[in-house]
């Protein structure tokens, strides 16, 4: 199943973050926190202002930076995607 998302909506799959501090300790799961990094998969058309619509900064495939609780959380054919505001991106990651 595909998603689309509507306007200024981004989604994104977070990518997972390492398990072991920098000293080897394996970490649990209930100590984890929340990833902050994912990949965007599927972007809106853009927000409407002034009766245009302006397209979004991110596209398909950008690693993006964002807020540890920011979004929305969905099931989609069992995997777990978030679902963003564009103004909750703090950034894209390049190189």
């Amino acid at each position: 199943m595909k998603i689309r998302p509507l306007h200024d909506r981004v989604v994104v799959r977070r990518m997972e973050e390492e398990t072991t501090t920098p000293g080897g300790i394996v970490l649990p799961g209930s100590a984890q926190e929340k990833p902050s990094q994912g990949e965007v998969i599927a972007v809106g058309e853009g927000r409407y202002a002034d009766g245009e619509v302006r397209p979004l900064s991110v596209k398909t495939g950008d690693k993006v930076i964002f807020g540890s609780y920011a979004g929305s959380t969905v099931k989609i054919d069992g995997e777990e995607l978030l679902i963003l505001n564009e103004s909750e991106i703090f950034g894209v990651l390049e190189g």
